[in-house]
């Protein structure tokens, strides 16, 4: 059984988090855009009266992304995850550091 150390699995667990903030960072984005091409769409299509394009829009813009909401609570769920990860790789330094100091 290999066990890795609380300092290993910190820095995996903080690259982990990094990885999935930038992840919802650009879901955020993308769903941002896609409201303001769907609004745009909108608009368009109520001074042409082409219903049949906001509709087309509207599904696209809606099977791409995940919703706004999702995001930002995964961007948030990362962000803790994030700093318990920082927390667990100090603790490791500041135990290591103790136990230099104790054998010296």
């Amino acid at each position: 059984m290999d066990i890795q150390s609380a300092f290993a699995s910190g820095t995996q667990g903080l690259q982990s988090a990094s990885y999935g903030i930038t992840e919802a960072t650009v879901n955020i984005n993308r769903e941002t855009a896609n409201q303001q091409r769907l609004q745009n769409a909108r608009e368009d299509a109520a001074a042409q009266q082409s219903r049949a394009e906001t509709d087309r829009v509207t599904l696209s813009s809606e099977a791409q992304t995940p919703g706004l909401t999702q995001s930002l609570v995964q961007l948030t769920t990362e962000q803790i995850n994030a700093e318990a990860n920082v927390r667990s790789i100090q603790t490791a330094d500041e135990v290591l550091g103790s136990v230099i100091d104790i054998r010296v």
